[in-house]
């Protein structure tokens, strides 16, 4: 018996985790002709990216949105699937709100002038020259790179500049990529994530780049039309609690049984490997890696308004803020048709988690009000209201990607960051080299992890 003619009910492989990541390496396995299952914990598909239908009748976006013209992978299966997108609004003057309350409308990527702008553009342009030396496939080939993975951003930002405006610029675009702080993240890391995305700019900015264009039906369409096309194959709120390596295969254990197969591959986020129980113990580099790879903190509120009152007014919803408001960045998340008005706001890091101490009613009112210095007076009034902190989610333990702490590259990166263990292979954006991140990174990640599968199977059926 070949190992692609198990016995009845066993499939040759196992997929733990139906996001994105799991969902692609399932489609790739079935289309190889391999029999899979896909064991996820939660209640729907699509992992760190959902969608939901409000009250109202929008679909809103509580985890990853965009699509970026580089990012082909998402598109192919945004075509294959038909699933619509259309461009994020930006038409009209963005505002900049600063610390002492100053606000400044400006068009464009930034305003012309402003507190540190020099400064921030200066050390920006030498993060990208940095990154283009990057290797993405074997990181650790990068020049200096243990030099680079001992600093923090932080470190990094300082011995650069002394201007603290430009230090609260780099603060707040680190926030906003990693949602962490300065001082948490590798300067290797933020270096190598510039170049898995191709450039700094590919990171910030709306068209032509990551914050591009939206979907129709939500950025967890495609999600879910891989899973119909999967069909049972796929079995929601099945949590996986241990997967044991044996002589000829793997055993995988949920709350309902136990799957045997000869591969698994686990497509989860590195914090929920905690969760799962292996047998052999997982190597100590990959459990070392995913001990430096924290979830990053967030918030994502959206704010629901009968329409876009503030396009009327010349304003294009998007904002960056640098006072004590919780809230970093605003975008227009308004439907395709604007047939309702719609603010996302983001909260990262540190001010999330004073943001997320407060009680339901000092959270609403702390956003709103920075969404009325954006918009107007008309924002302290939307008609819903909806709020998706992200570390309080039960299976992702944060949001929506993880970050690498200063030294994990290099004590953990070339044998922990995505070699298989044994039988167990790894998916998930985390372990990308191109859009490392973002949906996209997770699609190439699950093609990578179905590539390695095949040619395990085909060489045992090969010696066989």
């Amino acid at each position: 018996m070949t190992t692609r003619e198990r016995a009845a009910g066993d499939p040759g492989v196992v997929v733990v985790g139906a996001g994105y990541a799991g969902l692609t390496t399932a489609s790739r396995l079935a289309d190889a002709g391999v029999d899979v299952v896909v064991l996820e914990a939660g209640d729907r598909v699509g992992g760190r990216v959902v969608s939901e239908l409000t009250g109202s009748g929008v679909r809103v976006d509580h985890g990853g949105q965009w699509i970026g013209p580089t990012q082909r992978r998402f598109h192919a299966l945004a075509a294959r699937f038909g699933c619509a997108t259309f461009p994020t609004w930006e038409t009209g003057r963005h505002v900049e709100v600063w610390h002492d309350g100053t606000a400044v409308d400006y068009a464009g990527a930034a305003p012309d002038d402003g507190p540190g702008i020099a400064e921030y553009e200066r050390v920006t342009a030498l993060l990208d020259e940095l990154a283009s030396r990057v290797d993405l496939d074997r990181p650790w080939r990068t020049p200096r790179f243990e030099e680079f993975d001992a600093r923090s951003a932080e470190e990094f930002f300082r011995a650069q500049t002394s201007d603290e405006d430009a230090l609260v610029r780099l603060a707040l675009a680190i926030q906003g990529v990693w949602c962490a702080e300065p001082r948490e993240i590798s300067l290797f890391h933020v270096l190598f994530y510039l170049a898995s995305a191709g450039g700094y700019e590919q990171l910030m900015e709306t068209r032509g780049c990551a914050q591009d264009a939206r979907f129709t039906d939500g950025a967890d369409a495609v999600a879910r039309a891989m899973a119909a096309a999967l069909g049972d194959r796929v079995r929601l709120g099945d949590p996986v609690r241990s997967i044991r390596q044996t002589a000829d295969g793997v055993e995988v254990t949920t709350g309902r049984t136990v799957v045997r197969a000869a591969r698994v591959v686990v497509a989860v986020p590195p914090a929920t490997l905690e969760r799962i129980t292996f047998d052999p113990a997982l190597p100590a580099d990959r459990l070392g890696w995913a001990r430096h790879s924290p979830m990053g903190r967030v918030a994502k509120v959206h704010a629901v308004y009968d329409t876009p009152f503030w396009r009327a007014h010349g304003r294009s919803g998007i904002a960056t803020l640098y006072g004590e408001s919780p809230v970093g960045v605003v975008f227009d998340n308004s439907p395709e048709d604007a047939s309702r008005g719609v603010l996302v706001a983001f909260v990262y890091g540190d001010r999330l988690d004073r943001w997320a101490a407060l009680d339901d009613a000092a959270r609403r009112e702390a956003v709103v009000s920075a969404l009325s210095e954006v918009a107007g007076a008309e924002a302290k009034e939307p008609v819903e209201y909806l709020e998706k902190i992200w570390p309080h989610e039960g299976w992702t333990v944060g949001g929506y990607e993880c970050f690498v702490k200063p030294g994990g590259w290099t004590a953990h990166g070339r044998d922990g960051w995505r070699a298989p263990a044994g039988r167990v292979h790894w998916a998930g954006t985390e372990t990308a080299s191109v859009w490392n991140g973002y949906i996209d990174g997770a699609i190439s990640s699950g093609e990578r992890a179905a590539g390695e599968v095949i040619s395990a199977l085909d060489a045992v059926e090969q010696r066989g």
